[in-house]
């Protein structure tokens, strides 16, 4: 049966301690592309990594590691959790999975909001053991370090493809408009 675990991002600690806001797994599209893939029989998670304001990639492991991770298994990340995707893939160089989807990939380049979060080489051959990795970019994202991390995942690893896609931001509610994400569905299904 196939699944899919879709992974939040870096979260303001201010957020994270309001009730004025959702949860990073609450937030933004992720609600909407869970019932989608619902729909169409894919179980599908958004997992709540802890304190998301500052990732532990030790913590964000063990909570990752809780589902069934098959080659049957979507994986979608969000900025700093498609960051995640790619560390622990290339770490985990005997685990097969399905498609891979990076939306706004975050790797923080320069090492200014993270300690060793992304202290990792990434995996050239990663792409040989998933369905196809697909990278969506937006052409107006102005959040520091996506587009030389996008660069960077593209340099190392051949073979992914590149989807750009117009005035979406961050691919966050507020810069987007609306909590659908058409595109995504569709790359995710196809």
């Amino acid at each position: 049966m196939k699944n899919a675990i879709i992974l939040h991002g870096m979260g303001l600690k201010e957020e994270y301690y309001s009730l004025e806001y959702p949860s990073g797994s609450n937030s933004h599209w992720f609600p909407w592309l869970q019932k989608n893939l619902l729909v169409e029989d894919i179980l599908a998670v958004t997992p709540e990594m802890p304190h998301n304001y500052a990732p532990d990639y030790q913590v964000w492991s063990r909570e990752f590691e809780r589902y069934d991770i098959t080659p049957e298994t979507i994986l979608v990340g969000h900025s700093c959790g498609g960051g995640f995707l790619i560390r622990w893939l290339s770490e985990h160089s005997d685990v097969k999975v399905g498609k891979v989807v990076l939306v706004a990939p975050w790797l923080d380049p320069a090492r200014e909001d993270t300690t060793d979060f992304f202290d990792f080489e990434i995996d050239t051959d990663l792409v040989t053991r998933t369905k196809g990795i697909t990278i969506f970019e937006s052409d107006n994202d102005e959040v520091h370090g996506v587009a030389p991390s996008v660069e960077l995942i593209r340099e190392k690893i051949s073979g992914t493809k590149h989807v750009i896609i117009k005035n979406h931001g961050h691919f966050c509610l507020s810069e987007m408009g609306t909590e659908e994400f058409p595109e995504l569905l569709e790359e995710i299904l196809k």
